[in-house]
């Protein structure tokens, strides 16, 4: 049972907040949340939009202080009160969903028992009936076999489906407010719209309202009634997201809008110019044929063999980028993995310009293992935080025993101004730099080695929208000026439209389409294939007939 809550569930007033001494996050923004509403916040990383949410439910960092300012909640002071009479109120009065469900998921508990500790918090529920109503809750988020799913744990799920359940937890006690801070940037386009489904209900039914932070400017436009927008710690602009969107005042608005040149439209593709053409004599620089790949899953009934991967034949062209799309779960990163030879193939061979490398130890591809290199979803995962940034960008010449030490660091040089880094950033930690950086920092070390492929998986959906398109703008050039070939792993069908020449669709573990992107965006032939482009971000500009101002102006 919802709380009864007034017309203003949520109010802010004259909101700063400090990090130590000198670095102001946020300068005094004050707005109201009414009950029934969605309002979208949106802004640049650094702009202050993680602070206000972790304000408002009292968990901001130790070193992070509200400095003025009040915050309510349905009438009641999170500001200036202590964490014990917080707790009364998170959870059943304000629920949050975080973004990094690697980091809120206990890795020790089944996911059963961790939804189950949130819906106990309601008070009301009949501990015979608490199983039933986790697996309506995980079924409620659209996951599949969610009796399966409660019995499992966090690693034994993809991504999303942790999402999922970091979703679950936040709706368990049926909160009058729900923060969602970047809910779906590791979603794929069908499962991103479910799980915002279900939030627009579980307002619409519960009268909740719901502050939803992102980056992703065709969410903010289909879901929120009133969008802010926020740059450094203030509210620059705000509105219905049809005057925000289409008729921006600010300039900083108008930049973020400039940053998505396909928002509102329909299924665009951004033409690649010079690309490169595939004649009838040339060869694949990668080849997958007839590859399958089964897992083995253990539980107590007996070992019983899961199909990943089945059957999946591509080519890589030299100089192109090869997209491979579909939701969460539908082999995309594992094919990534046996092409790159972390995962072995159960069946099927992957060949590098020609030669057989599936199956084969280290020491036998070593020498061509540096003509192929990962960029990882999240660099923190490849960027060990005690290097420094010349340490981690030379660590693969060190590998393959490239150069001396002068050379390297003349070459770790090279490698930040071709990604558009000051040298003085060679001394930095990763801790030292943001999201962006970080991804820039994880390219250039890719690179090091000079690798004819670069495989990249989920490189930018991280990233916030003007961050995102420096990326592609970065790899769109390296491609230009080294001939690079990428195989690129996305969710993103608009990363896809701006960035590939061919594009692989796959769907429970099987290649459904393969075509070039025009092919794919414009004249899609399987009907998954349309059911991607239909959920893309965006549809509520797209139906209202306003693509074409947003278009005038992000040109």
């Amino acid at each position: 049972m919802s709380t009864t809550i007034d017309p203003e569930l949520l109010e802010v007033r004259d909101l700063k907040v400090g990090y130590g001494t000198t670095t102001r996050a946020v300068n005094g923004i004050s707005f109201d949340l009414h009950r029934g509403e969605t309002l979208a916040l949106v802004g640049e990383s650094g702009s202050g939009k993680t602070t206000v949410a972790n304000s408002i439910i009292g968990l901001l960092p130790s070193r992070a202080k509200v400095t003025a300012g009040e915050i309510r909640v349905n009438g009641e002071p999170t500001t200036g009160v202590s964490d014990r009479q917080l707790q009364h109120l998170r959870g059943r009065v304000i629920g949050l969903i975080p973004q990094d469900p690697t980091v809120y998921l206990n890795p020790t508990m089944r996911i059963g028992a961790q939804v189950g500790e949130a819906v106990s918090r309601r008070g009301d529920v009949d501990k015979r009936a608490l199983s039933a109503e986790v697996v309506e809750l995980l079924e409620r988020v659209g996951l599949d076999n969610p009796v399966g799913r409660a019995r499992q744990y966090p690693h034994e799920l993809s991504g999303g489906m942790r999402q999922r359940v970091l979703i679950a937890i936040a709706i368990a006690a049926e909160p009058a407010l729900l923060i969602a801070d970047e809910p779906t940037s590791a979603l794929d386009v069908t499962t991103q719209k479910l799980v915002l489904d279900q939030l627009e209900g579980h307002v619409r039914e519960a009268g909740s309202s719901l502050l939803i932070i992102t980056h992703d400017l065709g969410v903010a436009a289909d879901r929120a009634d009133r969008i802010m927008v926020m740059q450094n710690g203030l509210i620059v602009e705000q509105g219905i997201p049809s005057d925000v969107l289409v008729n921006p005042q600010h300039e900083y608005t108008q930049r973020l809008l400039a940053a998505r040149p396909t928002l509102g439209q329909k299924h665009a593709v951004i033409r690649h110019a010079n690309a490169p053409a595939v004649s009838a004599d040339a060869s694949p620089i990668l080849e997958i044929e007839s590859v399958s790949k089964d897992f083995t899953i253990r539980s107590r009934s007996g070992d019983r063999s899961l199909p990943a991967v089945k059957d999946v034949s591509l080519k890589v062209w030299p100089g192109r980028t090869l997209a491979l799309v579909g939701e969460s779960g539908s082999g995309k990163t594992t094919t990534l993995r046996i092409a790159l030879g972390i995962e072995q193939p159960t069946s099927g061979t992957v060949r590098f310009e020609g030669q057989e490398i599936s199956g084969k130890n280290w020491a036998s591809v070593k020498p061509l293992r540096k003509r192929f290199q990962y960029v990882h979803q999240n660099p923190f995962a490849s960027l060990d935080p005690r290097y420094s940034i010349h340490d981690s960008i030379v660590e693969p010449l060190v590998a393959f025993r490239v150069g001396d030490g002068a050379s390297r660091t003349e070459r770790a040089k090279q490698l930040l101004e071709q990604v558009s880094l000051p040298a003085h950033y060679l001394h930095r930690k990763p801790a030292e730099l943001s999201g962006g950086q970080r991804q820039r920092v994880a390219i250039a070390r890719a690179l090091s080695v000079k690798p004819d492929l670069l495989m990249l998986d989920e490189p930018v959906s991280a990233l916030d929208v003007s961050v995102q398109a420096q990326i592609l703008e970065l790899l769109r050039n390296l491609q230009g000026e080294l001939g690079v070939t990428y195989v690129f792993v996305t969710h993103d069908l608009e990363v896809v439209a701006q960035v590939a020449h061919d594009v692989a669709v796959m769907q429970r573990g099987e290649v459904v389409e393969f075509g070039t992107t025009e092919q794919i965006f414009e004249r899609p032939a399987h009907e998954y294939t349309q059911s991607l482009l239909d959920a893309i971000p965006g549809g509520r500009l797209r139906q209202g007939g306003l693509a074409a101002s947003a278009v005038s102006v992000a040109g």
